[in-house]
């Protein structure tokens, strides 16, 4: 089947989407044309700055979390291309009031390199940054079970090790709840890197997602296979596995998370069910039920979820699934509130 998508020209998606965000939640954020990013509509005074961003494609991850609670400025690059280094530099520079800036990155070799770069410019001005990468995707982590006999084609052993995914969003949300309570960088990073070394995810696909302009998927499966493993790059996966219910297929992700995270009876998590962009909200219900009654039955509590489309990959049809152990400082900055177009309470 041809695939069309709703724009007005292929090299234009970006910036008319970008725009489109900011005319649409005009209280919450604007629009820098010029240098590609979101940022609050109202510059935050005396606290420790957050800059995130990376490839478009996944939204409303970053752009999306931009607001009171979360990120000061989102920097957004191509479809799955990172921002270049002085797009973030002034992202940065933008994002700081002070008192320092953290930059939340997701491990991918282009975003580490320009985010890199750009906390160095940031110093020769005298600002002060700290970088924390994501790196929770259990399917290219090569000493892991998840890995299976076949490790992705996007790592090897000298690689740049596990990929950035859907966790970035309980970094960014404790992260920025600890900075509007007014820690310091320090304090800030500290709570971005802890949530980010506890934190997995497993992904699974039925269908790729399609960049915008092309007729085409990034790659085929039948209508009897899932690819386990994605990336949100639309990267192939570690297995080709079997279709099968909806309770199977959310297990095939659970069961390694609480293997490698080592969780236990009466252990306590935060999990997100995350869409990959092409499901439907009845289908990730369904996976929702599954992901407790799995938890349920092993005794572990779920402590606080997230369940909708986060982190995505284009219009790919499927789901991933992250653990956070959460203990009662981990629920109190996820519980504070928050303001932006994707996320509000």
């Amino acid at each position: 089947m041809v695939r069309r998508h709703i724009i007005n020209a292929a090299d234009a998606v970006i910036p008319e989407a970008l725009e489109g965000l900011a005319l649409a939640h005009p209280d919450l954020v604007h629009y820098n044309a010029e240098y590609g990013f979101i940022r609050r509509a109202r510059r935050a005074r005396d606290k420790v700055g957050l800059v995130s961003g990376g490839g478009s494609g996944h939204e409303p991850l970053h752009t999306g979390f931009v607001g009171v609670g979360m990120l000061d400025v989102a920097v957004a690059g191509a479809v799955f291309a990172s921002p270049t280094a002085l797009q973030v530099h002034e992202g940065t520079l933008a994002a700081d009031s002070g008192r320092g800036v953290l930059q939340i990155v997701k491990n991918y070799t282009g975003d580490v390199l320009n985010f890199t770069i750009a906390g160095e410019l940031a110093g020769d001005r005298e600002v002060e940054t700290e970088m924390v990468l994501v790196d929770d995707d259990l399917a290219t982590d090569a000493g892991s079970a998840a890995s299976g006999s076949h490790v992705a084609d996007t790592t090897d052993a000298d690689g740049p090790g596990r990929r950035g995914t859907a966790a970035t969003v309980v970094v960014e949300k404790a992260a920025g709840a600890r900075a509007e309570q007014g820690g310091t960088l320090r304090e800030v990073t500290t709570v971005a890197r802890r949530v980010a070394r506890h934190s997995r995810t497993m992904s699974l696909a039925l269908a790729a997602g399609t960049h915008p302009g092309a007729d085409r998927p990034q790659f085929d499966l039948g209508s009897d296979e899932i690819e386990l493993g994605v990336g949100i790059h639309g990267e192939r996966g570690v297995a080709r596995a079997a279709f099968a219910p909806a309770d199977e297929l959310a297990a095939s992700l659970v069961e390694p998370l609480v293997a490698d995270l080592g969780l236990r009876r009466g252990a306590g998590v935060l999990a997100v069910i995350n869409g990959l962009g092409g499901e439907t909200p009845i289908e990730l219900s369904i996976v929702a039920r599954a992901v407790h009654l799995i938890l349920a039955g092993l005794g572990i509590t779920v402590r606080r979820n997230l369940v909708g489309d986060y982190v995505t990959s284009l219009d790919m049809h499927g789901f991933s699934v992250t653990l956070t152990p959460a203990d009662d400082d981990l629920i109190a900055l996820w519980d504070a509130p928050v303001r932006t177009p994707a996320l509000t309470w």
